[in-house]
């Protein structure tokens, strides 16, 4: 509880800045849509005639010209992409951050396995990621019901659950790379996040690389999918929590191995 405490009061104003900045882009995003509602239809019909990239935003399953199809793209993209940002830095930083801070040598010879340690530092990255999509699950709500607009909470509530476990699966592969390497690899996390989302936007384009889809969280967690009810494979869920035990299991055996340094 102690290491947990610590790591959350180490981190509270990365987490603060991430969950303020993000969150304010998002609800001023959703208040700028009524200014915008009236030329938003002329949008609209510009991106059904864009072939490739309607496919790759998502604009071929639901119109940008209302506020749910606005949301599911629009606000779904900084969001998505703001969000597995967060989660790769929270991951990559949390072991590798004692080695490179030269930290290490007091830290693990405390009473505690390096085992526990990294427990509770993964918890910690947990709850983390809970309070920054609790605040911007209520400031985005708060920014819907002010608008009045027509938005199932069904799918707004999943696909907000989505990007949690979206995250969740990047921070655990993130939390894997900050076991291994001795130095904060915040370059690989932000690249890795780049390139995981860019493979969603070519798999929705080109039908031959489809299988790819299952290498990225970002295809499960597309708010587009989500708004427009289009069928959820369960599979992308047991796929997502089997990434998740097996990075954190991986975690636990490298760290035990590791010559630590000072």
């Amino acid at each position: 509880m102690i290491i947990l405490l610590h790591e959350l009061r180490q981190n509270r104003k990365t987490l603060l800045i991430w969950t303020l900045v993000l969150g304010f882009i998002c609800y001023g995003s959703i208040l700028l849509y009524q200014s915008v509602e009236n030329q938003l239809t002329g949008v609209a019909d510009l991106y059904a005639n864009m072939g490739d990239v309607t496919k790759a935003l998502g604009m071929d399953k639901i119109s940008i010209a209302t506020l749910e199809g606005y949301y599911a793209t629009e606000i779904g993209l900084m969001f998505g992409l703001g969000a597995g940002m967060f989660a790769s830095i929270l991951g990559v930083t949390s072991l590798s951050k004692e080695e490179e801070g030269h930290t290490s040598e007091f830290l693990y010879t405390l009473p505690y396995k390096r085992s526990t340690i990294l427990l509770w530092k993964y918890l910690s990255v947990v709850l983390q990621l809970l309070i920054f999509n609790t605040i911007i699950f209520c400031w985005n709500g708060l920014g819907i019901w002010q608008l009045g607009g027509d938005v199932s909470f069904h799918s707004f509530f999943i696909y907000h659950l989505l990007v949690l476990l979206m995250q969740l699966e990047l921070a655990s592969i993130c939390f894997l790379l900050s076991a291994i390497s001795s130095k904060k690899q915040i370059g690989l996390a932000m690249g890795l996040v780049l390139i995981l989302y860019s493979i969603d936007m070519i798999v929705r384009i080109i039908s031959k690389v489809e299988f790819l889809k299952f290498i990225t969280p970002y295809y499960y967690a597309n708010g587009a999918d989500v708004f427009s009810h289009t069928t959820f494979d369960t599979f992308f869920l047991v796929k997502a929590c089997a990434v998740i035990i097996f990075s954190l299991l991986l975690s636990v055996l490298v760290l035990d191995r590791k010559d630590l340094g000072a």
